[in-house]
């Protein structure tokens, strides 16, 4: 595998900015950062036009009812990257890699209905010729990824993080989206700074329609906006997924534990004989031997562990990954 470089401070800030913010102002990061507008737009676009970044927006899966799944697929070893593949493609699947020995893909399944999750779980992925295995486990709650801020990434002040942070009202009933908001959000999945004036053309919404939804719509926090970028261009070249066994009185616990880990970008509780699941990145497998003797270790609720490596991430939360680069799907 080539070497991947690390970006620089500057880059890592404006990336960090856009995680607090995906829409924020070119010139409100250039303020809070202290450099120039020009700075900023330039540096956005190049890790943009390269591939290395992208800001996609995304409906909060619990707040507009999507029926969300962890997935494991066993597959023969000659299958596995064409089954992936194929499962990148679908938009209601993110985060597809290949784990384990290659003949495993872990994937999330983001169903509108019910019929569209039993359909896929009881129909499409068994009928797949090579498929194996299959192993669905409903996400119950999420504890780290979506809209909560990762804290792997450490290059802004908190200060600078609360000049950027939006008030966000995550109680409330949930959100029922119509056709327009639908559009809206399809757009928004490609590229979470479109503007507002190609979001109306696309939604035939006027401008000042899709300006309000769209600010309803995040106030709600039904709708987020994710940055998409390999974490190889932060020095973590080492992915694991955790499969931990809790007690379920102290299973609110360690998923809190876990999301204040910087390793730990994405922690959920799933059904099954493993209750808790985490995705962890680290700089190398030396660092992830001292996370799980150390980090995990010190858990003591943690009756059992299963630690799957991963192999190759093919799709992020809305892009296909080629190499580590970010393409359209």
């Amino acid at each position: 595998m080539d070497e991947v470089a690390e970006l620089d401070e500057l880059d890592k800030a404006v990336v960090q900015a856009l995680m607090v913010d995906g829409r924020a102002a070119f010139s409100r990061i250039a303020e809070v950062l202290e450099v120039s507008d020009q700075t900023v737009i330039r540096r956005y676009r190049r890790l943009r036009t390269e591939g290395l970044l992208r800001v996609v927006g995304l409906p909060l899966g619990e707040k507009v009812g999507l029926y969300q799944s962890w997935l494991r697929v066993q597959c023969t070893p000659d299958a596995a990257l064409t089954v992936a593949d194929g499962l990148a493609r679908r938009p209601d699947i993110s985060w597809v890699t290949l784990n384990s020995g290659g003949t495993e893909i872990h994937c999330i399944a983001k169903a509108r209905t019910r019929q569209d999750r039993d359909s896929l779980l009881l129909q499409k992925l068994p009928g797949t010729r090579r498929v194996t295995g299959i192993s669905a486990h409903t996400v119950l709650r999420i504890f780290m990824g979506g809209p909560g801020l990762w804290s792997g990434l450490d290059v802004l002040r908190p200060d600078q993080i609360a000049a950027l942070r939006r008030p966000v009202d995550h109680g409330g009933p949930k959100v029922r989206l119509d056709g327009a908001e639908l559009a809206l959000l399809a757009e928004l999945g490609r590229d979470g700074r479109t503007g507002h004036a190609e979001l109306a053309r696309a939604t035939g919404l006027s401008e000042s329609t899709v300006r309000r939804r769209l600010e309803q719509l995040r106030a709600e926090g039904a709708l987020y906006f994710d940055v998409e970028i390999d974490p190889q261009h932060f020095g973590y070249r080492t992915q694991a997924v955790l499969l931990a066994t809790v007690a379920p009185s102290e299973l609110a616990a360690a998923g809190a534990a876990l999301s204040s880990h910087r390793e730990v970008p994405f922690a959920a509780a799933i059904t099954g004989p493993a209750n808790l699941l985490a995705v962890v990145v680290c700089r190398d497998d030396d660092a992830l031997y001292e996370y799980l003797t150390s980090h995990i270790g010190a858990l003591s609720t943690v009756r059992q562990l299963e630690v799957v490596p991963v192999l190759r991430t093919v799709k992020r939360a809305g892009m296909l990954m080629d190499g580590a680069r970010l393409v359209d799907p």
